[in-house]
């Protein structure tokens, strides 16, 4: 059967992350021929939000949409690129008149891909329902090939969000917590899932961060800024098979290359 591979791609971490991304997604698109690809950019900018260089340099290095969550509001100087480009997404069930777009729809080789952005609400800020706010986009933006970034904390919840689109998505990733879970799957309706795609960033630290910085903020309880590490970076995600004319997934499976 044929199938479209889809490559997503974990948190992007400060520079290391960025550069072990830079030097891997080429190839990995390669390798895998992946007919699209989106990237969590979240953090790239100094372990914190995007600038408008780091997005770019995201998207130069392969991405077709890059997507966000709680820490895109970090940097307000890159408010303006977030209206503007609709290939980068913040979380589309922040109220409505939020800066950015939560949603996009890519058309690439005669494929229409539509990437969602959404984020939870369990131990994060209460915003609109994830849920009814893909009920709302999937009303108004038809295609069979949905690709979901889940920006979540708590596992419960993104377990719960890939059982509501169980057939109604092709794939429903989860992101935010830098730790890649072992429960990649394809659901009975046909919905790949992962409960956390990993980070792209330093493996020896403490989700991306320097560890001796986040073991004093850990023992201590003050709040000492938080540093990106350093040191040798992997790239984290899955590549995923999707008919192309179902939206079903049919292969899903764990990335992690070291650069």
């Amino acid at each position: 059967m044929q199938f479209s591979q889809v490559i997503m791609i974990g948190d992007v971490v400060g520079e290391a992350g960025l550069l072990a991304l830079e030097a891997l997604l080429p190839s990995l698109i390669e390798e895998y021929k992946a007919a699209f690809v989106v990237v969590n950019g979240e953090n790239v900018a100094e372990g914190f939000g995007m600038t408008a260089a780091t997005l770019n340099r995201i998207l130069d290095a392969g991405a077709d949409v890059v997507t966000s969550g709680n820490h895109v509001w970090e940097k307000r100087e890159f408010y303006p690129t977030l209206e503007a480009e609709t290939r980068v997404l913040r979380p589309a069930n922040y109220p409505a008149g939020s800066v950015g777009h939560g949603w996009v729809m890519i058309e690439k080789a005669g494929l229409n891909w539509l990437v969602i952005n959404l984020q939870g609400r369990e131990l994060m800020t209460p915003i609109d329902c994830p849920f009814k706010t893909f009920d709302a986009i999937k009303q108004t933006a038809q295609t069979p090939l949905i690709l979901i970034d889940f920006h979540a904390e708590v596992a419960k919840e993104k377990e719960a969000l890939a059982r509501y689109l169980d057939g109604r998505a092709s794939l429903v990733v989860g992101t935010h917590t830098h730790v890649q879970t072992a429960d990649e799957r394809i659901l009975s309706n046909g919905t790949g899932c992962i409960t956390d795609l990993g980070m792209t960033g330093v493996i020896e630290s403490v989700i991306g961060m320097d560890k001796k910085i986040c073991l004093d903020r850990a023992r201590t309880q003050i709040l000492f800024r938080m540093e990106c590490a350093k040191g040798v970076s992997a790239v984290q995600g899955i590549v995923a098979g999707i008919d192309p004319e179902t939206g079903k997934a049919l292969t899903i499976q764990r990335l992690s290359r070291k650069a």
